[in-house]
């Protein structure tokens, strides 16, 4: 989606979640505003488009489990459905952000490699190694019980969204003017993104209580040390690039998705 896709004038008190699921997913939902205050509000709705996405995904690869298929088999579907429901929006702006940053070149020509079609060397390692890490840590969850990977299905998919609001704070530039990352950059105010990032913490540790007490603590965490990563991402193309672009938002969050899926394995 770009700003010239959407124009519709007038009031819309839906405009928050129209853009988010309108931008942020395949969903068949109609943008009717693309101004700042849309997108502000759209951001920091983006972590619910996650849920959504990850609900999905969990079920698909519950169904599979409830017919006999492997874990590792019902992570490939868990995968599969969240980069179906985003076109692989995140996935491709992921390749196109390691190609500009593994370019070596200059912030202008790095940003021009950036839009090119292709995908180059370093943008096929880096979704080869993402996608891997991914499933299988899904499948070594879906290994200890379905509960277990539709529980981190979800907090991955979250985290991933919250990334992105995170990254609309003040303070981010756009890299270039136009298009999506200059529509959200510096949208969401400080406090309420923190806000957002103490809550999303606090519910994915409620959510995992039913498993244990350990499962809590590392649900919490999960969403703290994923929008970590994403987050030193996202210093190090602020560095490089002058700024954000929508593809530098699309590797964010595949960053923050993969870091959060690493730490829920670990210590089972």
């Amino acid at each position: 989606m770009t700003p010239e896709d959407h124009r519709t004038p007038g009031p819309d008190r839906h405009a928050g979640p129209r853009f988010a699921f309108g931008t942020l997913t395949a969903l068949p939902v109609r943008v009717t505003r693309w101004d700042r205050d849309a997108a502000r509000s759209g951001m920091l709705w983006a972590p619910v488009t996650g849920l959504v996405v990850g609900a999905c995904g969990a079920a698909l690869g519950g169904a599979l489990l409830l017919g006999g298929a492997g874990p590792l088999l019902a992570a490939v579907a868990t995968v599969a459905t969240g980069a179906a429901l985003t076109r692989g929006l995140h996935l491709d702006g992921l390749a196109d952000t390691a190609d500009g940053l593994g370019s070596g070149k200059p912030a202008d020509e790095a940003l021009r490699i950036m839009k090119r079609s292709d995908i180059g060397p370093f943008g096929v390692i880096t979704l080869l190694l993402v996608l891997l890490a991914q499933t299988a840590a899904l499948g070594e969850l879906y290994a200890r019980s379905w509960a277990h990977g539709a529980l981190a299905a979800l907090v991955a998919a979250v985290t991933a969204r919250l990334a992105l609001t995170l990254t609309a704070r003040p303070g981010v530039p756009p890299a270039r003017p136009g298009g999506l990352g200059a529509a959200v950059a510096g949208t969401v105010p400080l406090p309420a993104a923190a806000a957002l990032l103490a809550s999303t913490a606090a519910a994915s540790a409620g959510a995992a209580l039913a498993l244990g007490p350990s499962d809590a603590v590392r649900a919490a965490a999960a969403v703290l040390v994923g929008c970590g990563a994403a987050e030193l991402l996202l210093r190090h193309c602020v560095r490089r690039f002058g700024g954000v672009t929508g593809d530098v938002f699309g590797g964010v969050a595949e960053t923050a998705a993969t870091g959060a899926l690493v730490v829920l394995t670990l210590g089972g």
